[in-house]
């Protein structure tokens, strides 16, 4: 998957089980009664870590600069906003984008509402409006996977900021986690299919490989706090997301 305007030979996403495993992790999110703001003093949601990627494993395209790890970024941060800020409009609502993207090294250097965000992970913080993640972690995952890995991590998270923005409450949090699955999906499928992404041939099969190999562990209730959904759940959410959109989700 590439921004439109950039063109790479297409290559395997084989490592994307070890990368996405950690996705969807918001601190102070919007569970339980969250509210239409963000709140002053939410309590983070237990986060769910992996192993990083070797980093001397890359794919066949070449994605290994950290300049462009970084220009995928922006380009993905770029996206995410120019869609969001259409799906506000076109609904008649103001939009304003996540105040910050914060890459960071070290356990403890970023802190969501007096809690600090760990290593080898991705957060959206309702506190503070920011999304941070762990650039040694994202960067080594990008050399593995690739560049999608970087447009569905910055989508979900997002999706998280969404979520605080309309004022989404929910019982569980697999239900958040689940919708931002969904509107991940949907961000990139829309992108696609305006033009803004380009997907390469087998990529839809890669992902879904992928996704399929991820989710909560079996032994994991789906309502405790920080369930994410089996891999059957996040695949499909995902997927009714990318193949039909936001009203997919509950959302449009």
């Amino acid at each position: 998957m590439t921004a439109r305007g950039r063109r790479r030979s297409r290559g395997s996403l084989a490592g994307l089980v070890a990368a996405l495993v950690a996705v969807g992790c918001a601190a102070g999110g919007v569970g339980q009664g969250g509210p239409q703001q963000p709140p002053n003093e939410p309590r983070p949601q237990p986060t769910r870590t992996a192993a990083s990627p070797d980093a001397s494993t890359t794919r066949a395209d070449g994605t290994t600069s950290v300049a462009e790890f970084k220009e995928d970024i922006q380009g993905a941060v770029r996206i995410a906003e120019r869609y969001w800020a259409a799906q506000f409009r076109a609904s008649g609502r103001p939009f304003t984008p996540i105040r910050r993207i914060i890459p960071y090294q070290r356990e403890g250097e970023v802190a969501c509402a007096g809690q600090p965000v760990p290593r080898n992970n991705a957060v959206y913080c309702s506190a503070a409006d920011y999304i941070a993640y762990d650039v040694n972690w994202s960067v080594a995952a990008f050399r593995q996977v690739g560049d999608a890995f970087v447009f569905y991590l910055l989508g979900h998270e997002y999706a998280h900021g969404i979520q605080v923005r309309m004022g989404t409450r929910y019982s569980f949090t697999i239900q958040q986690e689940l919708q931002a699955d969904c509107m991940a999906g949907a961000y990139l499928g829309d992108s696609v299919r305006n033009g803004q992404l380009e997907l390469q041939d087998g990529d839809l099969d890669e992902f879904r490989d992928g996704l399929l190999a991820v989710g909560d562990d079996p032994d994991q209730p789906w309502f405790a706090e920080g369930s994410h959904g089996t891999a059957e759940q996040r695949t499909d959410s995902f997927f009714r997301g990318y193949e039909n959109s936001l009203r997919a989700c509950g959302l449009g």
